[in-house]
């Protein structure tokens, strides 16, 4: 049986990534001319698909170009952080895992870096600091890549995912001065930040009071058309031996409101059960299943809500507009009209719900359809 040509849960591979053309074109053309990049967009829209998609063609065309991807979502404070950032500069500025070694003597004036090897250089390398010189030394380790490359005369592309995690370690705002103040001076080093907080990722680059003001260019990544997934859909089916109706095709993209993540999951699942033509049968068990599969996450979300949260995410899920008009406060218990604005900031900051148009929507379009089945017991079954 072949793997099926429909990836989630994971960056996707080259093969697997789909109609991001422009939004492609755009960020290689940042990166190659130095122009540091903020992309914003929700969870699992597809941004570090695109970023690893974008750093793989630079990687294979431009060989003076060294690039890094790092991921800080398991990074708890600032000295993790600069070891990890310190460690990764080092790694991707040689082939060699000797000089790796022996850049210490190198490259730093101050800290003196405990580097160690493993059988496997590549995943037993690790740089080590005293974390009080470091506090007193952050400075050798920001500036790290702008060092190398003037020392060696390259050229560093560095991607930072899961950026607004920093903002969560003490003393951030002083650090924060820091990264900014050293990053803009660097002229052989191009940054690319990004991150699935959107609202935090928007008030770190977007607030005129923060230092990452118009630190660069800002991508608000948008959905993919539903036309290029019907013909992305249409392809995996046929690539791979199978055929899929008309119907059940246009149905997959437009029930998943085009979101990446869950278009992706619900083609694989109707391309898991179908044999050889997929149907509009065959879409409804799958988004049976995958409504299934995801039901634990979302059981879990609710119970971190209050009531009032519930009640407003009722009056969204019915397409209410006018949410402080006493009418719809007493149909759906909203509270006051404080408590209305308080619950609709920490919904749009918890990413459950944004304004669309001036309407508020869900974000996530399978939970949308689980939280109608649970409050409102709505079939989601697709005619």
């Amino acid at each position: 049986m072949k793997d099926s040509p429909f990836i989630y849960g994971t960056t996707v591979s080259e093969y697997s990534f789909t109609n991001r053309e422009n939004e492609s074109a755009k960020l290689l053309s940042n990166l190659l001319n130095g122009i540091n990049t903020t992309i914003i967009s929700p969870r699992r829209w597809g941004k570090s698909s695109l970023v690893e998609k974008v750093i793989g063609d630079i990687s294979k065309s431009h060989k003076n170009k060294r690039t890094i991807i790092i991921d800080l979502f398991s990074v708890g404070n600032q000295e993790e952080f600069l070891e990890m950032f310190a460690k990764e500069v080092i790694k991707a500025s040689s082939s060699k895992w000797e000089e790796w070694m022996s850049s210490g003597k190198e490259i730093f004036q101050r800290l003196i870096p405990k580097l160690s090897v493993g059988i496997d250089p590549n995943s037993d390398f690790s740089v080590r600091f005293d974390w009080e010189e470091l506090r007193k030394n952050v400075d050798e380790i920001l500036n790290l890549p702008e060092t190398i490359a003037e020392k060696r005369g390259l050229e560093f592309i560095i991607c930072l995912d899961e950026f607004q995690n920093l903002a969560s370690f003490s003393g951030y705002p002083e650090f924060e001065k820091k990264l900014r103040a050293y990053w803009q001076r660097h002229k052989s080093v191009t940054y690319c930040l990004y991150g699935s907080k959107r609202h935090m990722m928007t008030d770190i680059f977007n607030n005129p009071a923060k230092p990452f003001y118009r630190f660069g260019d800002i991508m608000l990544l948008q959905k993919i058309e539903t036309l290029k997934w019907i013909s992305f859909i249409k392809e995996g089916f046929s690539n791979t031996g199978k055929e899929i109706e008309t119907m059940a095709v246009e149905i997959i993209p437009k029930v998943m409101k085009n979101h990446s993540w869950y278009v992706q999951q619900l083609a694989h699942y109707t391309w898991n059960i179908s044999q050889d033509i997929a149907t509009i049968d065959e879409v409804n068990a799958a988004l049976r299943e995958l409504v299934n599969a995801n039901s634990p996450l979302y059981q879990k979300e609710i119970e971190n809500l209050s009531s009032t949260q519930i009640n407003f995410l009722k009056a969204v899920s019915m397409r209410e507009t006018q949410f402080t008009s006493t009418i719809v406060m007493q149909k759906y218990s909203l509270g006051t009209p404080r408590n209305v604005s308080k619950n609709k900031t920490i919904l749009i900051n918890a990413d459950i719900i944004q304004e669309v148009n001036k309407n508020l929507e869900f974000v996530d379009p399978a939970f949308e359809l689980w939280f109608n089945k649970q409050f409102f017991n709505k079939s989601f079954t697709i005619d």
